[in-house]
């Protein structure tokens, strides 16, 4: 292989390059300097005067300049692709390398980025960057100033880097996933408390307010009835019937208040019944259901019934809306639930204040005009990352609001489970 490797790199300098590039993915867990490392060891061992790498984002469909050599890296974060765009779109989407010796302007796969200065150098190497289990997760370039033949044994050898460097980027993200995780847990176990502590004083003030009030009057109703049974029977009968309607009344209460804590209807009827009997308790709104009758874990069929009942009460007081369309849904290996109503709908990029002035409700609830407050739409979030999911919100001014919640689904169908 002497002579057809890349810039004259022979055989005991490949095994240095590769050796040097397993110590600088094994020194840490920190994806940024992890990559900037082996950028820099990749043009000094291969005589080559620039190296990017670009990373696909999460959905698989960006691809993000994550590590380069002087002078472009402080663009790092800032050169973004679509995926099949310029010559790494090319090698990401069709997952081969590509070889360009000169002349890149006349290649169609080529596109010109301003910033990285093409114009500048002549030839370059680009490979996918893809993991051990064969899932793609970026590219990597070599470039030159002078006109370089690049060989097959070239490629190979900045295929072997991109192949150690895939699963090491794999790793940083798993371990940056298990991080936020533990740092969604957190969060969660604090939100948790301030829930509790809400819960308990809505209880309260329920049974003070409500069914202690009905009872105590209970209570003078059936003591005026016993005081009147002797002389005055139809006074009595007043009375009694009088208590009657009270006891109904604080018994309606006493199950709207269990019914806050976990819906019965989940454990007798099962998530989708329970969608279409929550839909019924909106008579404002014109909520059309469709859900595929597929049972799950108790504690994701509570979270999805619980994000619904949310978006529900948000159109019905706040959003403006006539009609809600509310789909639960299998979509490969996931469960999808959307909410979508026809609403006034808002910005999302916008602050929370800036959806209503002055509207700020301490229950978490949405805000006036559809928008979220922070603490509503952040405790939804951290309970579907909790259970492994993930929530989405769309929404634009006059246009309504859309919440999609999905979570994973094992095999056997049951959805998995993302508490500890």
């Amino acid at each position: 292989m002497t002579g057809a490797r890349l810039g004259g790199v022979d055989a005991e300098r490949e095994v240095q390059l590769l050796s040097r590039v397993i110590d600088t993915i094994s020194g840490g867990l920190d994806l940024a300097p992890m990559l900037q490392g082996v950028t820099g060891l990749v043009t000094e061992t291969t005589g080559t005067d620039v190296c990017f790498v670009h990373l696909l984002d999460e959905r698989g469909r960006t691809l993000r300049l994550s590590g380069a050599t002087p002078p472009f890296d402080g663009l790092v974060g800032k050169i973004e692709l679509g995926l099949g765009e310029g010559v790494s779109g090319w090698v990401a989407s069709h997952v081969q390398p590509a070889v360009i010796v000169d002349d890149k302007a006349a290649d169609p796969r080529y596109r010109y980025i301003p910033a990285l200065r093409g114009e500048e150098f002549t030839s370059m190497v680009s490979v996918p960057v893809v993991t051990p289990r064969g899932h793609m997760v970026g590219v990597l370039n070599v470039h030159t100033r002078q006109r370089r033949e690049f060989t097959a044994a070239d490629v190979e050898l900045l295929r072997s880097v991109a192949g150690l460097v895939a699963g090491a980027i794999e790793n940083a993200r798993l371990h940056q996933q298990l991080a936020e995780r533990e740092e969604a847990l957190e969060r969660f176990a604090e939100r948790t408390v301030e829930w509790q502590e809400q819960e308990r004083r809505r209880l309260a003030g329920e049974i003070h307010d409500g069914i202690s009030q009905r009872i105590v009057s209970l209570f003078f109703h059936l003591s005026a009835a016993a005081d009147a049974i002797p002389g005055a029977p139809g006074v009595a009968a007043e009375q009694v019937a009088l208590a009657q309607e009270l006891a109904t009344a604080a018994l309606d209460e006493t199950r709207s208040a269990i019914a806050g804590l976990r819906p019965p209807i989940l454990d007798d009827l099962g998530l989708a019944a329970s969608l279409e009997s929550l839909a019924h308790s909106f008579p404002q709104l014109d909520v059309q259901v469709s859900a595929t009758r597929r049972r799950l874990a108790e504690h994701v069929e509570t979270a999805i019934y619980r994000t619904a009942q949310e978006a529900l009460q948000n159109a019905a007081k706040h959003a403006s809306a006539h009609s809600v369309r509310v789909r639960l849904f299998r979509q490969r290996d996931k469960m999808v639930l959307e909410v979508a109503d026809d609403g006034t709908g808002f910005d999302p990029a916008a602050p929370p204040a800036a959806h209503a002035a002055g509207a700020g409700p301490a229950d978490g609830d949405w805000q006036l005009g559809g928008g979220p407050s922070g603490f509503g739409l952040a405790g939804m979030r951290e309970r579907a990352e909790l259970i492994g999911g993930r929530l989405d919100l769309s929404s634009a001014p006059g246009r309504g609001t859309t919440v999609r919640l999905t979570v994973p689904v094992s095999p056997a169908g049951q959805a998995v489970s993302g508490s500890p």
